[in-house]
């Protein structure tokens, strides 16, 4: 990617070597949607059933409920972090892209915050940890990852390249895009009211492709104004968007694929989506939810 003359945000906490023992969780005993949004994402990258993840944070927050809440102290990634100024990078180009677009909504767009960790970290969706994968809070406005993930991407999934690794960034920013826009709480009070657990994962499904709708979005706007996308990058984020597709996750982890536990989407659908977004480059084009046929 050309991101030489891309600022670096602002907007990234390093907590880094913090430690992540500590943090908070919502309380009562019982599991909010910040927790039950943090279990979805759990699955994004790492094929598991959500009811697993669920109750993985059930666990951590009964744990976490025991402790006092943990003050982490975040500061700015050191000035030879080549991967942080690349994150940083990125950042600042989707905050750019995303200023632009709601202004012509004639709406304010509000940065969001991206928070480097390593293990695990206190959100204000419970406590997050690496394995989970990269995740966005809505809670506190936040996207979480640990740059280990980066070498997963590669080794693990087989989908190495800058443009995939932004690719990640995006679309956890498009999820923040979608709490801004009011759309990601209209889907989770559905989910609440849902007839059947298909039927919510079928709404968290139509969520998370519009998040790579607007992943390709904000990849279009940005080429066209600084030209940062290099000859066969884009194929490296279809390459990540088709190794993430619950199908393929599904079927490399059980050996088969049940869809009505997919939550994130088919491959197909995914680089499709994608697709849509960095080949239009309009927002009104990403709603997954008035389409008969994803």
């Amino acid at each position: 990617m050309r991101l030489d003359d891309e600022n670096e945000s602002d907007n990234v906490e390093d907590r880094r070597g913090e430690g992540g023992g500590g943090g908070f969780g919502l309380g009562g005993g019982g599991l909010g949607i910040g927790a039950i949004v943090l279990a979805l994402g759990a699955s994004y990258f790492l094929g598991v059933d959500p009811s697993m993840m669920l109750g993985l944070v059930r666990q951590a927050e009964r744990q976490v409920e025991q402790h006092q809440p943990q003050q982490v102290q975040a500061h700015k990634p050191p000035p030879d972090d080549d991967m942080a100024r690349f994150v940083a990078k990125v950042l600042h180009s989707t905050e750019t892209t995303w200023r632009g677009i709601f202004q012509d909504m004639d709406r304010q767009y509000l940065d969001p915050k991206l928070v480097l960790f390593t293990g695990a970290t206190p959100t204000a969706c419970g406590t997050g940890q690496a394995a989970m994968g990269p995740f966005y809070c809505p809670g506190d406005r936040k996207v979480y990852i640990d740059l280990a993930f980066y070498r997963d991407l590669k080794q693990r999934f087989h989908a190495p390249g800058e443009f995939a690794e932004a690719y990640v960034i995006a679309h956890e920013v498009g999820h923040h895009v979608q709490n801004l826009l009011g759309i990601s709480g209209k889907v989770h009070a559905a989910q609440q009211h849902a007839r059947s657990k298909a039927q919510a994962n079928a709404l968290s499904v139509r969520l998370e492709l519009q998040a790579d709708c607007f992943a390709g979005v904000w990849g279009r706007r940005a080429d066209s104004l600084k030209h940062i996308i290099e000859p066969g990058e884009i194929e490296q984020a279809l390459t990540a968007a088709t190794a993430i597709g619950d199908d393929r996750l599904q079927q490399q982890a059980k050996g088969y694929a049940v869809p009505e536990t997919f939550t994130h989407g088919t491959s197909a659908q995914r680089v499709r989506w994608f697709k849509r977004g960095i080949e239009t480059g309009d927002i009104r084009q990403c709603d997954t939810f008035k389409e008969r046929d994803l």
